[in-house]
């Protein structure tokens, strides 16, 4: 079953205008659209900042803040945001104004009420062009960072296996001395972590666009959860930390398995990951008013309060210890949050340096 997207819904139009009058005769003229109201530049803003606005046609003079104002508000929390602006004045310095601030379109007053559909529909297709350019730009910026990012993860092992290959080569170490047979083991766990990074590019690859919407089916996380203790290798190659459940039975859940699982997958192996040797990792699944709460515990060693809004960007790792060697790519958590913000789920991080990190996430109980 694949969920569709924001996109196969009604287009959401925001008119901002003193008069209630202009305002209404918009929402008619815009049957087709859902539309919100505001009568000011203030109340705009509080709205748009709520999210899930297309365009907004504006009045130029307000009370409390103007529509010149509320353009450059909001171009600067969304700049591919379209701004439609209707005035009746014809000053110069105003269209200037407003042009300066990135206006996309202007309406005279009296308002013609074809024309006023025509600007909308013909907005809605600019803001689509402006996101695709928006996208195609990050996306760019993306590759440029990530093969970076590629580069620098695979050239440290890559290089230490090289030299101690040289090395015996060229007679360098003697296969009978200790220190030759305990370099061949660290060998073996560079090695070990290549054909982690491979794997970890090929999961990258399968779920990567988090836009291609949501292939559910019906899954029970209380058999989840184990599956991905014994498949994870971060657990299996720490013995010494302990590891308990509380999974309180739950129905099977309408979810995308893949993406879930990966979700899960890299918030249990960061519990593993920065635990040490020793240490504990608690799982439990709570039933909590209409939806479900999944906590991992762990005593490792914790994330200070200036990192912890940083933790769920692109390639952001937490490296408390400062060595610039952490392991991974620094993208698991931002796509787990992508896609529990796709089930209309949330991920939140408690944690203190040295007292260990808690993170929930919730998940609502979408039972078929």
């Amino acid at each position: 079953m694949l969920l569709a997207g924001r996109d196969q819904q009604p287009k959401t139009i925001m008119i901002v205008d003193d008069e209630a009058i202009i305002r209404d005769l918009c929402r008619r003229a815009l049957k087709d659209y859902r539309v919100v109201e505001a009568a000011d530049g203030e109340e705009a803003l509080a709205l748009f900042e709520m999210g899930g606005i297309d365009v907004i046609l504006t009045d130029v003079m307000m009370p409390k803040m103007g529509g010149i104002e509320l353009l450059r508000r909001v171009k600067e929390i969304e700049p591919t945001i379209v701004v439609v602006i209707m005035t009746g004045f014809a000053e110069k310095e105003i269209i200037l104004n407003a042009l300066k601030a990135d206006a996309d379109d202007f309406i005279t007053k009296p308002l013609n009420l074809l024309q006023l559909k025509t600007a909308v529909d013909k907005s809605l297709v600019k803001k689509a062009l402006k996101e695709e350019i928006a996208n195609l730009k990050s996306l760019d910026r993306f590759k440029t960072n990530f093969l970076s990012i590629i580069s620098h993860k695979f050239r440290t092992p890559i290089t230490t296996i090289s030299l101690f290959l040289q090395n015996f080569a060229g007679g360098v170490y003697d296969p009978e001395d200790a220190t030759f047979r305990n370099n061949v083991g660290l060998i073996y766990e560079e090695a070990k972590y290549l054909e982690r990074l491979v794997a970890d590019l090929l999961t990258f690859s399968r779920v990567m666009d988090a836009n291609e919407g949501l292939n559910l089916d019906m899954c029970e996380l209380n058999k989840l959860i184990p599956k991905i203790f014994t498949e994870s290798q971060e657990v299996t190659g720490k013995s010494g930390i302990t590891a308990s459940f509380d999974l309180e039975q739950l129905p099977p859940l309408l979810i995308d398995r893949e993406k879930i699982t990966f979700a899960l997958r890299q918030v249990i192996d960061n519990a593993y990951k920065f635990s040490g040797q020793e240490g504990t990792v608690l799982v439990s699944i709570k039933k909590s008013g209409g939806g479900c709460k999944i906590i991992v515990e762990d005593s490792g060693i914790g994330i200070s309060r200036e990192e912890l809004p940083k933790i769920f960007e692109k390639f952001y790792q937490v490296d408390s210890s400062l060595t610039g060697q952490i392991r991974g790519f620094g993208l698991g958590l931002y796509y787990a949050k992508e896609f529990i913000r796709l089930h209309n789920g949330s991920i939140t991080v408690d944690s203190e340096p040295g007292r260990g990190t808690k993170v929930t996430i919730t998940l609502p109980l979408q039972e078929s």
